[in-house]
């Protein structure tokens, strides 16, 4: 997969823009402010149909300008495709595919795919938890397009159940049958939709584990060995099930979910260490699942829909194993409960255990919720946590080690979505300049062989000559090929 051409009308410095592409590096060279950053940004809008840069679609329209259109054209198996999003600020965003009108913009998800490296990808490891659920999100819905829908429904029925929960708690007094019973229904919907991100989100981090740490390793040999978890509110309510070892052949044979006391479940060995800083549930929004650009990413019809995803690769072999039992913040060990799956990814958790644990935390939550006003059980308020050498990478890893993390993530998830069968767009957007010559080498290394891969650099000297290619240069918005 790659884009063959990018076309701009209104899009943040550019009033027009034209530019052909060709498989390969292609490296865009200029000082910064000029637009480079701009232009893989309207092409990750495409794919994601959100920015990286920004919460919302009005700064992405040139200042002035009544709307902004981005148009790629995409390769795909000898197949090609023009995709095109026109961005209207305050209504609905509008999506054509070969110039034919579709329904909804996020019904052409999944047409092209990318895995952008940005310095915004150090919040993945010292932001909020809102940023790693933005992460799980986006990659699930670049696997599977249709959980762009899910996360929506899910959105919409939280926002529902928040505005009763508020409107009850403003009363201060205690709801009528008629509030509960209605609570009662909003809690089945909320709980349905929850069960369905949970699993996925868990099957989604079985997948991304080994691969998280065999970045890592790559990107800093004899470091800490890189780690993951994911706890849930209802990890407490879920059956335990034994700790397995890694299988031979190296395929994730757990999903690890931490207890929400804090303790967590290291994946792939290592100390066992204390889980994140008390931030359990921290980060999240009372009205969306918590990710910061989540309007943005509704495309203007969907509330809060994301990037998207794939299923899972096969992780190297010889995975190192798991410790299984944690010792919990309050120092009482305690087995960490974990979602076993076989080497295929089913999951063994069935989807209706999923449902009733949220159902009960709901039940039991409810007077604590009515008090707040708001909605304190569901994916919205999980964690993805990340550890090094077994301890809280947040908080505990040094700035080269977040950043080696975060770009670990972003590998990880591109070798998920290349085993789907099609090598994702590769963005690299001013990474290189962060990082010291040794790990500017290994990246390069690692990101040559994909099928395209964009990059933007202030000087030339800040790109490896591992990633050489054709060359733009970008200045006052102007882009003129060099090479």
């Amino acid at each position: 997969m790659h884009v063959a051409h990018l076309s701009l009308q209104d899009f943040r410095s550019y009033a027009t823009a034209e530019i052909a592409l060709r498989p390969g590096v292609t490296v865009f060279v200029g000082p910064n402010g000029q637009g480079k950053t701009n232009l893989v940004e309207a092409i990750g809008y495409v794919s994601t149909h959100g920015s990286h840069r920004v919460a919302t679609d009005a700064p992405l329209i040139r200042q002035g300008a009544p709307r902004a259109i981005v148009r790629a054209g995409v390769v795909r198996d000898d197949r090609r495709a023009l995709i095109e999003l026109e961005i209207n600020p305050g209504k609905a965003n509008r999506a054509r595919l070969n110039r034919s009108p579709v329904p909804r913009p996020r019904d052409i998800l999944g047409m092209l795919r990318t895995v952008l490296f940005a310095p915004e990808d150090l919040a993945l490891v010292k932001g909020d938890p809102g940023e790693r659920r933005r992460f799980l999100d986006e990659l699930l819905t670049a696997r599977a397009p249709r959980y762009a829908g899910v996360r929506a429904d899910y959105d919409r029925v939280l926002k529902q159940r928040n505005a009763l929960l508020k409107s009850a708690a403003a009363h201060r007094r205690s709801p009528g049958p008629e509030v509960l019973a209605t609570l009662d229904v909003w809690d089945s919907h909320l709980a349905r939709l929850g069960a369905e991100l949970l699993a996925a989100r868990l099957d989604l981090v079985s997948d991304l584990t080994p691969l998280v740490a065999r970045a890592y390793a790559a990107l800093a040999p004899g470091g800490g060995i890189a780690s993951l978890a994911y706890r849930t509110s209802v990890s407490d309510r879920l059956p335990p099930l034994p700790v397995l070892a890694a299988p031979e052949n190296g395929r994730a044979g757990t999903t690890p979910y931490a207890p929400s006391n804090g303790a967590t479940a290291s994946t792939t060995g290592g100390t066992p260490g204390p889980g994140p800083a008390a931030e359990p549930h921290g980060g999240a929004s009372e009205d969306g699942l918590g990710d910061r650009q989540s309007a943005a990413r509704g495309h203007g019809d969907v509330p809060g829909s994301p990037g998207r995803p794939a299923r899972g690769a096969a992780p190297s072999a010889g995975e190192p194993g798991r410790e299984g039992v944690q010792t919990s913040s309050n120092g009482a060990a305690r087995a960490a409960h974990e979602v076993a799956v076989d080497g295929g990814g089913a999951q063994r958790v069935e989807r209706d255990v999923l449902v009733a644990a949220l159902e009960e935390a709901m039940r039991d939550s409810r007077r604590q919720e009515l008090e707040r006003g708001v909605s304190l059980v569901g994916p919205h308020r999980d964690e993805l946590v990340l550890q090094l050498g077994g301890l809280p990478a947040r908080g505990y890893a040094s700035h080269g080690e977040s950043w080696s993390f975060a770009l670990a993530l972003r590998l990880a998830a591109f070798e998920l979505l290349r085993a789907d069968g099609d090598d994702p767009v590769l963005i690299l957007d001013d990474v290189f300049a962060e990082l010291d010559s040794g790990r500017r080498r290994r990246l390069a290394e690692l990101v040559a062989p994909a099928e395209q891969v964009l990059i933007t650099a202030a000087v030339p000297e800040d790109v490896p000559a591992e990633l050489s290619g054709d060359s733009f240069s970008v200045d006052r918005g102007e882009v003129s090929r060099v090479s």
